[in-house]
């Protein structure tokens, strides 16, 4: 049977007054990428080929992200509950004929396959499927009755539970999805006649029970539906993902020296055969191909490294950074936006901008690319084998030739032609007996001061 066509529902017009802070909740990051993205990816992830997300006035932010992620924007205003919440994007869904999740801009690390399973209940002939999870401490959770034969009854809120179904570890996750047609229309039907004058997302289970539907219950680790309410929520998710990306990482062979002191962002590509020394951090658009070793207490965001490069320790590379097979990027050597060629070599304490390096040079000690003058970034080129003495200074835009060498602490401004030697310094003058005299003078001074 084909897949049925598939649209989310990403509610994210909560104010989350607990994160304090003037950035919308959904926009705070987890791993690189912000919640909402996170949600907006898990759609895609799961072939939803529509998407909603439901903004609140307060927030303009999250309906402007929405529009660049190609999805709809639905606004909630005022927020008057979950289930009023759903229903601002039935607009948008008016022509769609097929299946609709609800998902949250909050909680971030919920599987593709797990949504595959909530959407697979209702292939399998569930009207209603709920995502459900079993915490440590079920606490204030609402609780999802199942009756004997396995489908889902109910979700009863904990205040309003009893001892028995207070006892049931299986907890609502808020997720949930059927038919967009049905969703909209049991949504018509929920009331607001509770205590908090809300309408409930979850009423509609009742209601489709009541109908004589059927609805089922799909089980999540509890890891996978943690919601961010707070900043130390956030910082759980943080390390729930990056526990998880870890555990991944070895697993498919990376050596990882000090597991817990190395952190990924959402999309770090890292092959088989490479080694992770500690307090490694990757931001995003990192890929490190087999064979390559990443030294301490180095940073690597946007950055290419071929097999058997080596970075580090206490390297830097920023966006644009490529190396290609067997380079090295030594310590305190920070590369931004360059290419550096096989096999070729910054040992120590440089800054590569904007530059190309050729295959199998030598960059010295201390060299700095003189990339920017101040109104534009200009390019530095060094050829193949090249040797560039230690401090030496390259003002861009300038070019060492193949073979070519610099003397140490030159200040280069003009192009170094294949094979010759740059000199760019002064002539050294010595002025005989001056630093005699000059301590001479200093120690009376310092003696008559006492």
């Amino acid at each position: 049977m084909p897949q049925r066509p598939r649209a989310a529902i990403i509610l994210a017009a909560g104010h989350g007054s607990r994160m304090k802070s003037d950035l919308a909740k959904p926009l705070h990051a987890v791993a690189g990428r912000s919640m909402l993205d996170w949600s907006l990816a898990l759609a895609d992830a799961v072939g939803a080929g529509r998407k909603v997300v439901v903004w609140g006035a307060h927030a303009p932010a999250i309906r402007d992200r929405a529009g660049a992620a190609g999805a709809a924007a639905a606004l909630q205003d005022p927020p008057r509950g979950t289930g009023d919440a759903v229903k601002q994007a039935a607009g948008a869904l008016a022509d769609f004929d097929g299946d609709a999740v609800v998902l949250y801009a909050d909680t971030p690390l919920i599987e593709p396959a797990t949504i595959d399973a909530v959407f697979g209940a209702l292939s399998a002939g569930a009207a209603v499927s709920v995502l459900g999870f079993e915490p440590e401490e079920p606490g204030a959770y609402g609780r999802l009755i199942e009756s004997a034969d396995g489908d889902l009854d109910a979700i009863v809120e904990a205040k309003d539970a009893s001892k028995d179904q207070l006892a049931v570890r299986l907890c609502n996750s808020g997720v949930l999805a059927a038919d967009a047609k049905l969703l909209f229309e049991l949504l018509s039907q929920v009331t607001n006649d509770n205590a908090k004058g809300e309408y409930y997302l979850t009423d509609i289970v009742a209601l489709a029970r009541r109908r004589g539907l059927t609805a089922k219950a799909v089980r999540a680790d509890a890891d996978e539906v943690l919601g961010v309410n707070s900043r130390v929520d956030l910082a759980g998710a943080e390390a729930a993902f990056q526990a998880r990306r870890r555990r991944a990482a070895m697993v498919e062979g990376v050596t990882l020296i000090a597991p817990d002191t190395v952190f990924f962002a959402h999309d770090t590509v890292v092959e088989p055969d490479v080694i992770i020394e500690p307090n490694v951090v990757f931001g995003p658009g990192v890929t490190v191909r087999s064979g390559a070793v990443i030294r301490a207490f180095s940073h690597l965001e946007g950055a290419e490294v071929a097999g058997g490069c080596e970075v580090g320790p206490y390297a830097r590379l920023r966006p644009g950074a490529v190396l290609e097979a067997g380079a090295k990027i030594g310590n305190f050597v920070e590369v931004k936006k360059s290419r550096i060629g096989e096999g070729a070599k910054a040992n120590h304490l440089a800054y590569i901008g904007d530059g190309e390096v050729g295959a199998k040079a030598n960059i010295g000690a201390g060299t700095i690319f003189c990339n920017y003058d101040g109104f534009f970034k200009n390019k530095t080129i060094v050829g193949e084998g090249a040797f560039v003495g230690s401090n030496s200074a390259l003002v861009a835009p300038v070019t060492i030739g193949e073979g070519a060498m610099t003397g140490s602490g030159s200040v280069v401004t003009r192009d170094v032609p294949p094979g010759a030697l740059g000199l760019g310094r002064t002539a050294q003058t010595n002025k005989d007996g001056w630093a005699t005299r000059f301590r001479k003078a200093m120690q009376k001074k310092k003696d008559k001061q006492g």
